[in-house]
């Protein structure tokens, strides 16, 4: 099919789509959790001493006693068979950001031809899968192959399901035969270790004798489009590069707001319920599902969990989605811009810290100066995003989050916090020296009889803030919808714990000169926000007096692009907070630049590439033989003697003209390659490769908006985002 003949089939077969037949409904107690090896389960099959050996190393993170492995690993076995599985798997996080998996089976072959099941506390414990085709940035040469996998206790095991069959799976981390770290899991772990001790350090200064382990949790919000398949399959852009690279914009988007949490298309609230079915059954507290703002944009939010596990489920339900949406006849696009002129899509990962004995350090009392544990926890994020915003600039830096950072859907690419007006008057009080009351949390009159008060949090919301407080922890908006959270949560972590420890130093010194500690962390507060309060800011992020004012008075950095953010990775400031944390060693944080740098370069030349062929492959023609069509119906009428204005034809002859020589243009630029360095490189793709395919794109949209539309050989924009 050409032209326009594979868009009326692809909608003739949407909309004669049968409904899927919804299945038995379970109750929600039945199946949650029920694909999870978890505690109640390990309690119910595992000796009293086993069992409390590994529960006290789950909870505490003290060292795995590997006499219980065995144990372990026969219990985990036997509950897996029991789920229909026969085989098992070491699950990890490179640092493509994707899911990789290392499937075993059961068996073990015998003398006498039989077999028997098999899984020992060795298998469970540590795996072995070529590692020679991973990103590791320059660790190891190509030829050294080995690596490791090696099981993370504090991340339950699970049994995951397929039409064909169950696999047991086991999250684990992945090092190279020299321990450096090739994933994302292992520098969480260490992040979440380092903040613990720093936290410990603070609480205990501040009075609390009893201490239990602290954590740092997340609840991630992951947006996401859905588009049905038979318009992607026709899309070379949307399969090989996850969004649209060209596409005029629709008569109609999302300037109504009509779509942001209206009535859920059947069809989509169908996928919504196998995945949060799916979801409960691996114990993903998938909490809301709804319409976000754009059209054909879904967003799933779970409730907080640990920062490791909540990290290992976001992977999870990043799969699930693609994975469901294909047998619902969608693609789910994870893409953060995959269509131009409407929003894209985050992740916002909601973060804070907390231990079962003090609770949520970032949660204040009934008013924040009360709470010296509050205001000196919240005193160190200050702090950190201070010294360290072009780390988290650096974190949520990708080829595709570079589309929507600074537009009017996500935060610009300057890095402040958001502190609300009540804690930054507090905050400023500080600053100069005293505290005055503040008025506690009030009641928001609304004016309506027919509802009840709410209560009024002691600061709005500010959508615009990158990093913005919300009640009881920080909201890091910037995050893309596509990336593993495990990067930001390192980042988030090793920054906390490097401010709680320099403010400790500084309470020590005070405390030994007879301080006494409130007046000792007042003092650090006031150091703080003389220093470092400039990161502080309530007002319009979008705004240009905001990037005036944060540049060149404030002294913030904007970091508009990833070819501007990466290179901070080799920063002095940021190679030392992660060596004198032991988070990542200089070896490992510069891995991460090479790594991270070859594949926002690969994605840019993907699309640039996709861009050039589609234009002349697809497009190209298209408008030539509309010209052909055009030129023989002039000629024809002329012949009869009406005489047609041949400007429209003019136009669109120029058109095509400038989208065929820029595309050519195009492929000699890609071609490219004697730079001095990855940096220039990176420039040079975020300067001249984007700004070409940007005037490619242009003269190609124009061209939809005067070409006949049975001749179009692309989905449209009106047909991706409404049809469902």
């Amino acid at each position: 099919m050409t032209g326009n003949e594979s868009r009326v089939q692809a909608i003739y077969e949407i909309t004669n789509k049968e409904p899927i037949e919804p299945k038995p409904s379970e109750k929600l107690e039945d199946i949650w959790a029920s694909h999870v090896f978890s505690l109640s389960k390990m309690q119910a099959m595992l000796p009293k001493d086993i069992f409390k050996s590994l529960k006290k190393t789950i909870k505490t993170g003290e060292k795995l006693d590997p006499n219980v492995a065995d144990a372990v690993a026969g219990a985990m076995r036997d509950w897996a068979m029991s789920m229909g599985a026969k085989f098992y798997a070491h699950v990890f996080y490179p640092l493509t950001g994707l899911t990789a998996e290392k499937h075993d089976g059961f068996i073990s072959p015998q003398s006498d031809g039989g077999i028997i099941s098999e899984f020992s506390g060795k298998l469970l414990i540590q795996g072995e899968p070529d590692g020679s085709s991973f990103p590791n940035g320059g660790i190891r040469d190509t030829f050294e192959a080995r690596g490791y996998t090696g099981w993370d206790v504090t991340s339950p095991a699970y049994v995951l399901e397929s039409e064909l069959g169950a696999t047991l799976c086991i999250p684990t981390v992945f090092v190279s035969w020299t321990g450096e770290a090739l994933d994302k899991k292992t520098p969480l772990l260490r992040s979440i270790a380092v903040v613990d001790k720093a936290a410990n350090r603070m609480l205990k200064l501040l009075g609390c004798t009893d201490v239990s382990p602290v954590n740092s949790s997340c609840g991630a919000e992951q947006e996401y489009f859905l588009v049905d398949m038979h318009f992607a399959n026709a899309r070379p852009d949307l399969l090989m590069g996850g969004r649209t690279l060209f596409g005029r914009a629709p008569a109609k988007g999302q300037q109504f707001d009509d779509h942001y949490f209206g009535a859920i298309p059947p069809r989509v609230q169908a996928f919504m319920h196998s995945v949060e079915e799916k979801l409960y059954k691996l114990g993903i507290p998938a909490k809301t599902s709804h319409n976000e703002v754009a059209p054909g944009q879904f967003e799933i939010a779970p409730v907080f969990e640990s920062a490791n596990v909540a990290s290992d489920h976001q992977q999870q339900m990043m799969t699930t989605l693609r994975d469901t949406a294909k047998e619902h006849g969608f693609i789910c696009l994870l893409h953060e811009k995959p269509f131009a002129g409407i929003n894209g899509s985050g992740k916002h990962v909601n973060w804070s810290i907390g231990n079962s004995t003090q609770g949520n350090l970032l949660d204040p009392g009934d008013t924040p100066e009360e709470n010296l544990q509050f205001l000196a926890f919240c005193g160190a994020v200050i702090r950190g995003v201070h010294l360290y915003g072009p780390l988290m600039r650096a974190v949520i830096a990708t080829a595709s989050n570079d589309h929507r950072l600074g537009a009017n859907e996500a935060p610009p690419a300057i890095m402040s916090v958001y502190l609300g007006s009540q804690l930054e008057d507090i905050f400023n009080q500080i600053k100069e020296g005293s505290i005055k009351a503040a008025s506690r949390k009030g009641i928001m009159n609304l004016g309506v009889d027919v509802l009840p008060p709410l209560a009024r949090d002691a600061g709005d919301r500010n959508r615009t803030s990158p990093f913005a407080f919300t009640g009881n922890r920080f909201e890091f908006r910037a995050v893309g919808s596509s990336q593993s959270v495990s990067g930001p949560l390192v980042a988030l972590n090793t920054m906390m714990a490097d401010s709680l420890n320099w403010m400790s130093d500084q309470i020590e010194v005070k405390l030994s000169g007879g301080s006494d500690i409130n007046i000792a962390v007042q003092a650090v507060l006031k150091d703080i926000m003389e220093k470092h309060g400039v990161a502080v800011f309530g007002g319009n992020g979008y705004s240009e007096e905001w990037h005036k004012e944060a540049v060149e008075q404030r002294g913030l950095k904007n970091i508009p692009t990833t070819a501007d953010a990466l290179p901070y990775l080799k920063d002095e400031s940021i190679v030392k907070l992660f060596e004198s944390t032991g988070v990542l060693s200089p070896t490992e944080l510069h891995s991460r630049f090479e790594v991270y740098a070859e594949q926002y370069l690969l994605s840019i030349e993907v699309e640039a590439k996709l861009v050039s062929d589609m234009a002349k492959t697809l497009i190209y023609p298209a408008v030539m033989r509309y010209l052909s069509e055009t030129a023989g119906t002039i000629a024809n009428l002329s012949d009869i003697g009406l005489d047609m204005d041949k400007s429209q034809v003019e136009k669109i002859a120029g058109l095509a003209q400038k989208l065929f020589s820029e595309a050519n243009e195009l492929e000699s630029a890609i071609a490219k390659h004697d730079f001095g360095s990855t940096e220039e490189h990176m420039q040079y793709c975020a300067g001249t490769i984007r700004g070409m395919m940007d005037s490619i794109r242009d003269a190609a949209d124009a061209l939809e908006g005067e070409v006949a539309d049975d001749l179009w050989p692309l989905p449209t924009y009106e047909e991706m985002l409404f049809i469902k």
